[in-house]
């Protein structure tokens, strides 16, 4: 039969209507949802559907009410309007509440809302990885008469936040030269190596040159 109301929804004619039609039927129009459940569904008011009067408006509007927004846009057929079926919604009524979209969007807003505030919480408790790396440096001098003990207290002297300097050695080079290897940690954002480099050849009566042995992150 042709489903058709009058009047407002929710009154008792038209949801006695209703449950008489969903006696042997399980959605408006067809075998699945349509647009038609959702647009009827939503217009009703889920106290006056919630008790035992109208069981099959119950069990109808339940079922309906537990697809998600997302599931009902994407239901079949056209998007209907009450007055199609020569129904009205109650203008002043509270409890006639749509309980499929604003509510539901709102629902999910608030959920969103709170998992957002709690991974940026959860962020912000979460310690920074401070990024370094571990420098091996080679300090040349200028010959054989370079007091290198002289050479290692001036290199080490250069102090910075974010710098520390670690072991250090003499290797030969050539003709008995000898070169200072040093290790150095550095935080990468706070220690530039070319600063680092420079700062050391500044002691020009000791070092010839700096290169950079080694440069690995950790």
């Amino acid at each position: 039969m042709a489903l058709k109301f009058s009047g407002d929804i929710n009154s008792p004619a038209n949801l006695t209507t209703l449950d008489k039609f969903l006696a042997n039927k399980s959605y408006i129009e067809g075998y699945t949802p349509s647009q038609s459940d959702v647009v009827l569904a939503g217009a009703l008011s889920a106290n006056k559907v919630s008790g035992d009067q109208y069981v099959n408006v119950a069990r109808w509007f339940r079922h309906i009410s537990s697809y998600s927004a997302a599931e009902k846009k994407a239901f079949p057929g056209v998007k209907k309007t009450l007055a199609d079926f020569g129904a009205e919604a109650a203008a002043d009524d509270d409890d006639d509440l749509d309980l499929f979209g604003e509510e539901e969007d709102a629902e999910a807003n608030k959920v969103r809302e709170e998992r957002l505030k709690a991974y940026a919480e959860k962020k912000a408790k979460k310690p920074a990885v401070i990024a370094k790396s571990n420098v091996i440096l080679d300090v040349k001098p200028w010959d054989d008469e370079t007091d290198m003990k002289a050479l290692e207290e001036a290199v080490r002297s250069i102090q910075a936040d974010g710098m520390v300097w670690g072991i250090s050695k003499l290797q030969p080079v050539a003709f008995g030269v000898k070169k200072l290897q040093i290790v150095c940690v550095v935080e990468d954002d706070k220690v530039s190596i070319d600063w680092l480099t420079e700062e050391i050849e500044k002691f020009e009566d000791f070092v010839q040159s700096v290169d950079v042995a080694a440069f690995q992150k950790i």
